[in-house]
């Protein structure tokens, strides 16, 4: 772990007046204190399972995102300095990489225009979770104060690296705040979150009552479909999903990127982890027929099951993350990824069920648009001119685009829960 001194010596002046923190860069998950880690996490406004340690220590350890695949870590923390019990206000997980793989957040255009003038756009530095499209907390700290002085850190360490850019990305309205006063240009996108109303539903169909009629048709016609082709369901939490269960759903999820024609990012032993590390955070779903297993979808929950959370946001959230079929069955899909997991958050009261980035055609099971912020800085004075324009022009587009989609309303009249 570089310290202090060998930041000092790395960025120079750019330190000045950060003398109340010890400042530190780990290039590996197991260099950091996981437990302070954690408990700075679940301070924050918007805490995922995907910035825990575990998560992190899984990618790295399991070599599916690390040096050898493009993603070097640099685990930067702020610790206050002195008493005898120094406490982490500030951390983050910058990585250095060497492609654009995996972020979800699309700058090949960029990338491609450096190459254009003869310029090098890698490395640079991403501020993300390896292949996890999931707004959430990335600059964690304990007050705004801290976030701001993590910012101006992470940009003096990307000079320092002779990074050719620094992209914050799928981040909150706080991380926003404290990248847009460092300067950087901010871009939005859209996904499609599922929101319970209040009073919340009961059932399932209670929330199709709330549809249109033609939506409501749609969904109970796409899930007689798969019941009339002797599909039928079950679910697993935490330690219930069994080994032979997580063995299946690699498969399925295996089988539908090489389907695609490539190899999946994340290897058997990253599910190991997760299943040994943070068993509580998962619920899988899978399809049998005639008692054999066909397909699986893999549900990340935002808290542990019966868990309660002094967080500043308690709210519980299910995100989509994997899903894989071995047989084609029509609608399955949908059954497997929306259906059966809406269902599930209903009866177990969780208030959001993220569908993953991407796709229009998750309105009609009523998972509605919502704006997603990354923020970037770019070295090159002009290119960061370039893309302060592209960016503004691409923001009408956006807003266009939202503007359209929110002709589609799937609900009875006009109305959102």
């Amino acid at each position: 772990m570089h310290s202090l001194n060998v930041m000092k010596q790395l960025l120079g002046g750019e330190l000045a007046g950060m003398e109340d923190y010890v400042i530190q860069v780990a290039d590996t998950p197991q260099m950091l204190d996981a437990v302070a880690w954690d408990a700075l996490l679940q301070c924050q406004s918007h805490p995922t399972p995907f910035m825990q340690h575990a998560y992190l220590s899984a990618l790295h350890n399991s070599l599916s995102a690390g040096p050898d695949n493009g993603w070097e870590p640099r685990f930067l923390t702020l610790t206050e300095r002195g008493g005898p019990h120094p406490a982490l206000v500030a951390a983050t997980a910058l990585f250095i990489k060497h492609h654009s793989y995996g972020e979800y957040v699309f700058d090949w255009a960029w990338a491609s225009a450096y190459e254009q003038h003869g310029l090098a756009y890698y490395p640079k530095g991403v501020v993300a979770v390896p292949f996890t499209p999931v707004p959430g907390s990335r600059l964690l700290a304990r007050s705004a104060t801290e976030r701001s002085a993590l910012m101006r850190v992470l940009l003096a360490l990307c000079r320092a690296c002779d990074l050719s850019s620094l992209h914050l990305l799928f981040s909150t309205e706080a991380d926003v705040a404290a990248a847009a006063d460092a300067g950087l240009m901010l871009r939005h996108g859209v996904q499609f979150h599922w929101r319970n109303r209040t009073p919340v539903y009961r059932t399932f169909d209670e929330f199709l009552a709330s549809l249109a009629q033609d939506k409501r048709k749609k969904i109970r016609q796409e899930r007689r479909k798969v019941s009339e082709a002797g599909v039928v369901f079950r679910h697993s939490t935490g330690h219930d999903i069994t080994a032979s269960d997580w063995a299946f759903f690699y498969r399925c999820y295996e089988r539908t990127y090489l389907e695609h024609g490539n190899a999946p990012y994340l290897t058997p032993d990253f599910f190991r982890r997760l299943a040994h590390d943070m068993p509580t955070h998962w619920l899988l779903f899978i399809a049998e027929r005639d008692g054999v297993p066909i397909a699986s979808s893999l549900v990340a929950l935002s808290q542990p099951m019966a868990h309660t959370t002094t967080a500043p946001s308690a709210e519980k959230v299910a995100y989509g993350r994997y899903w894989g079929a071995l047989e084609r069955v029509d609608c399955l899909h949908f059954e497997a990824c929306y259906y059966q997991p809406l269902n599930w958050c209903i009866e177990h009261g969780y208030s959001v069920f993220e569908g993953g980035a991407q796709g229009e055609h998750k309105m009609a099971r009523a998972l509605m648009p919502v704006q997603t912020t990354s923020a970037h800085w770019i070295a090159h004075p002009a290119f960061a001119n370039a893309v302060a324009h592209f960016l503004e022009q691409e923001r009408l587009g956006i807003d266009n685009y939202a503007h359209a989609l929110a002709q589609r309303n799937p609900f009875r009249n006009g109305l959102e829960p």
